[in-house]
């Protein structure tokens, strides 16, 4: 199975494809925008639910999507043509980070008053390169919105094995503020939306499957999803977390 259409099948009850309520994302993105007007870009879209509420929130804003999924894509815009914000979003297909640097190499205008990367720093290799890649396309002034992981509690071997060397939340906000950014508000995910959204995950996976019994990708949708579940529950559920922070620079 390709991995994008796991990805939007996976996240078909839970379109925020990050740990998150749709009550903390409006509340993230009300910290984040401008209160009128502005640009907005947004680095590994998805389906634009970002990109969606924040135009439904912030009048006359402007908003612009990179991902590299034309599906996804596609259901972003269609989503938007229903809401009638379609005239205010742009969304172009590719690799984040490199659209970010082809976006800060045009220099096209003053920059993005808020740029948002949730869940997608594995496309930059990292979360300091999504800083990075942010610091060079935002506007003085503007506002950064980053979601990633951080280890809530000391992890096994194969949970850092499954999902990579992160920090705890202190190591994770000093290697943010030591690149010369200050935290002006922070999300921590709670037990309920963590465990929400790895439910989610594994159930629309497997509700797939079973429905469609015929596919050839079915047998291999069920495995994906027992061993993510597998995975969730006996290695990292107990360790893992994730946090959104706003971020301003402390410098220009």
């Amino acid at each position: 199975m390709d991995p994008r259409t796991r990805s939007l099948l996976a996240h078909a009850d839970h379109p925020v494809a990050a740990p998150l309520g749709d009550d903390s994302v409006e509340r993230l993105l009300r910290h984040a925008l401008p209160a009128t007007g502005g640009r907005v870009l947004d680095l590994g879209c998805g389906q634009g639910t970002w990109l969606l509420r924040a135009l439904e929130l912030v009048p006359g804003l402007v908003a612009e999507g990179v991902d590299v999924s034309e599906e996804a894509l596609e259901r972003a815009r269609a989503a938007a043509e229903a809401a009638g914000t379609a005239h205010r979003l742009t969304l172009r297909r590719g690799a984040a980070d490199t659209e970010a640097a082809a976006l800060a190499d045009a220099g096209d205008g003053p920059g993005y008053d808020t740029v948002l990367c949730v869940a997608a720093s594995h496309a930059f290799g990292g979360l300091l390169p999504v800083l990075d890649a942010c610091r060079r396309v935002l506007a003085p002034g503007g506002t950064v919105l980053v979601g990633d992981a951080y280890w809530e509690r000391e992890p096994s071997a194969a949970a850092r094995e499954l999902l990579g060397a992160y920090e705890d939340l202190a190591g994770t906000v000093e290697r943010i503020t030591g690149q010369g950014w200050a935290p002006v508000h922070a999300h921590l995910s709670t037990r309920h939306e963590l465990d929400d959204y790895e439910w989610c995950w594994t159930g629309s996976l497997t509700r797939w499957a079973l429905d469609h019994p015929a596919h050839p990708d079915s047998p291999e949708a069920l495995r994906a999803a027992a061993a993510h579940r597998e995975g969730w529950l006996r290695e990292y559920r107990d360790s893992f977390g994730f946090a959104c922070f706003v971020l301003r620079r402390t410098a220009e």
